[in-house]
């Protein structure tokens, strides 16, 4: 690394279709890196690009009927707003591949010069035998990734690993001209060219998922180091675990693909980037819905810890309570953690070690510093200690009790919640779920109906009717906490 700072290219979004889950877990542990380095005095420079042009996005364009612009833009909006809500910082550059054009096209004539690409009847390929150190990332052998192999009958390359880097146009698709026709940029070089025009060669950390090690990434190598005297064109490389959802791979033909924005409207933001960084970056991971709910209650327990370490008053340590040693020790294993290869999940540890000790850190007259060190803490790893999602948390609750499956759970109400709810509510309710709840009694009753569904959805692991229910409530303004014993639901307003 240099001594000025640290320089970072993170691939970012094709905002061909909406952001899900995965993507958000990719650039959440960036965010954290970012943090984290700054933290710990380093000046950084994160590029995070953002690939505006592609086969999808032209795809959907011609389906549609629509501008492929407008759906780039209509994708990046949404994806910008969840990043906001998810408290991942801007990045310092966010280059477009459309904007980078007369880079990429520099680039490309400095690899066909160099006999590493030639030019053929549908556009400009990347010579993979030219670069004899390719597969070196992902561990692949070239001569086993040719048994198999194949040319697709629209493409003129010489072997079947060439890959392209400039796509003639075709009718109807945008371009830009070139030196050897109009066209538009293969995927891969649009990074080799912004990396090196963003942050040089060789600059510090190259991240991405997993998913893009082989072979985007490995393509980049070949693309950048065969026009460097001295590679790598990355000191550092870092890949994310893959994401899996209630033990599938999210997939609209699985029925379980939820777009980011909505899966945000379901839950805290918050309790999201707290539930990832209780995994390694580099595991892959299940979401499920229990999941989210433990990390929402981690997370109400971080933030209940913190306000009280806030609010606690100042005064002398009693003689029996531990020194200020016991509050440094928290302070060296939260950095000592991420300082191991980013250990997100071994620095939340502390933090609840931290919390599980509040009465004898404020027995110790430590409550100041330790306030002090948890909101260091958290900031560094994207959480607030102080925001809170809009919720009614101080209402007279009325209890029922449930019993589900032996075990008996209570559904807490407001109990003021006739006056607050709509009369025509269970009507209301009844037109969105008549098929799914048996309606009876005043909205109140409705409502706890709909709830005690969820709670006996969830028992038995059917979680699209459980969200189903959940979102039926959340369009009349009623939102739904899940508790250990039950549930709890207000009125929003």
């Amino acid at each position: 690394m240099r001594p000025d700072g640290v320089r970072i290219y993170v691939c970012g979004l094709t905002p061909s279709a909406e952001a899900h889950l995965g993507h958000a877990r990719s650039f959440m542990f960036f965010d954290v890196l970012r943090r984290y380095l700054v933290g710990r005095g380093y000046r950084v420079t994160f590029v995070q690009n953002v690939t505006d042009i592609d086969d999808r996005s032209i795809d959907a364009a011609r389906e549609t009927g629509r501008d492929w612009k407008e759906i780039v833009e209509g994708y990046f909006a949404s994806f910008k707003r969840s990043m906001s809500r998810l408290h991942v910082l801007e990045p310092d550059h966010e280059p477009r591949a459309t904007h980078f054009v007369p880079q990429i096209i520099t680039m490309i004539e400095q690899l066909i010069a160099t006999g590493h690409a030639y030019v053929v009847g549908d556009g400009v390929y990347f010579r993979v035998k030219s670069f004899a150190r390719y597969g070196a990332l992902s561990g692949r052998n070239v001569d086993e990734l040719m048994i198999g192999a194949r040319v697709a009958p629209d493409e003129k390359k010489d072997d079947p690993l060439d890959f392209a880097l400039w796509k003639f146009v075709k009718p109807g698709e945008p371009s830009w001209p070139s030196p050897w026709g109009a066209g538009r940029p293969g995927w891969h070089i649009e990074c080799s060219a912004m990396s090196r025009a963003l942050l040089g060669e060789p600059f510090d950390i190259h991240g991405g998922g997993y998913d893009l090690v082989f072979p985007h990434h490995e393509n980049e190598i070949a693309q950048s180091e065969s026009l460097m005297p001295t590679p790598p064109m990355s000191n550092f490389w870092l890949h994310g675990g893959l994401l899996q959802f209630d033990g599938h791979k999210m997939s609209k033909s699985l029925g379980n693909f939820e777009p980011l924005s909505q899966l945000l409207d379901r839950h805290d933001p918050q309790a999201i980037r707290l539930l990832f960084l209780q995994t390694g970056y580099r595991k892959p991971m299940n979401f499920t819905e229990e999941s989210i709910e433990g990390a929402t209650t981690g997370l109400r327990r971080l933030q209940s810890a913190y306000d009280a370490l806030r609010r606690a008053p100042a005064g002398a340590p009693s003689d029996s309570a531990p020194s200020g040693g016991a509050l440094a020790n928290f302070t060296t294993r939260y950095y000592a953690a991420l300082d191991d290869d980013m250990n997100t999940s071994g620095a939340v540890s502390v933090l609840f070690d931290l919390s599980a000790a509040l009465a004898e850190t404020i027995a110790g007259g430590m409550a100041s510093p330790a306030a002090a060190f948890m909101h260091e803490a958290m900031t560094m790893l994207g959480i607030s200690p102080a925001e809170r999602t809009q919720r009614s948390s101080e209402v007279a609750l009325a209890r029922i009790s449930v019993n589900i499956d032996t075990k008996t759970f209570t559904i807490a109400a407001p109990a003021d919640a006739g006056d607050r709810l709509p009369g025509n509510l269970t009507e209301l309710l009844r037109q969105d779920l008549g098929d799914l709840v048996r309606f009876d009694g005043d909205t109140t009753a409705a409502v706890n109906a709909v709830v005690e569904a969820r709670m006996r959805a969830k028992a038995a692991k059917d979680f699209g009717l459980a969200d189903r229910l959940r979102t039926a409530l959340g369009a009349h303004g009623i939102e739904l906490t899940d508790q250990k014993d039950g549930a709890a639901w207000t009125v929003a307003g």
